[in-house]
């Protein structure tokens, strides 16, 4: 049985069997698929690509993309598929995720679900000296659908990862084109770091977005986006501009 996630007054929760959980925080991962990065001109990276959105990104399926006036003055607001890991307590010892080794990493993964790493790039990369988080964070810009239990998703680095804009497809690939895989991304990430319960990891997109397109393309106002998984489910976004 899939978890939904709900919108609440401060954020999001992800409703669990065991009552509702709160989205903590997200962190994302970038430049993680190799063609990905070839076509943003950079060379690949030798340990992940850690970010930031804020929890207040997190919109549940079906829902709004609301693109700010702060980014309307240019066209900038890109699409990113990704797989998104749910970060749970242990299911062995129901305690935090942190230094966790490789072998134990299945015990704290809730489950999986699609998402979509809105970005602004103007702020990502110019607007904000360089740091990805204020083009990552804006209200409405991590769209995640409903988390497939990890029991379901016997490998997670093989699933056929999709975004169709307005029904035509511009990422199509898998998650076994990873640079770092969703076991070594928990464990890294959790050395020397609690990853709470409600921590959802974002894992990076495959090559396709809008940026590197000729011409480029940007969403906008009556846009439909949707993310699809095999294996774990479909996040669908509307578009529209305050």
């Amino acid at each position: 049985m899939t978890h939904r996630i709900v919108p609440t007054s401060f954020g999001c929760d992800i409703l669990t069997p065991n009552g509702p959980m709160p989205i903590r925080q997200v962190l994302g991962i970038g430049l993680n698929y190799a063609a990905h990065a070839r076509e943003q001109g950079s060379a690949l990276p030798e340990r992940p690509v850690v970010f930031v959105k804020s929890p207040a990104s997190v919109i549940p399926d079906n829902s709004v993309i609301r693109i700010p006036k702060i980014c309307q003055y240019r066209e900038q607001v890109d699409f990113e598929g990704e797989l998104a890991i749910v970060i749970g307590l242990s299911s062995q010892t129901g305690l935090p995720c942190k230094d966790v080794p490789r072998e134990r990493v299945g015990e704290f993964i809730m489950g999986y679900a699609a998402a979509n790493d809105i970005s602004a790039r103007w702020w990502q990369k110019t607007g904000s000296g360089g740091q990805f988080c204020r083009g990552k964070s804006f209200d409405t810009f991590c769209p995640i659908g409903d988390i497939q239990p990890a029991a379901l998703v016997p490998n997670p680095n093989a699933l056929r990862l999709t975004t169709r804009l307005n029904g035509q497809v511009m990422q199509d690939s898998s998650t076994s084109d990873m640079i770092f895989d969703c076991i070594t991304l928990v464990s890294e990430l959790s050395r020397g770091t609690t990853l709470l319960p409600g921590t959802v990891i974002v894992t990076g997109t495959p090559s396709g977005v809008g940026m590197a397109r000729t011409p480029q393309v940007w969403l906008k106002a009556g846009d439909t986006v949707e993310v699809s998984i095999e294996g774990v489910g479909k996040v669908t976004s509307r578009v529209e501009v305050e």
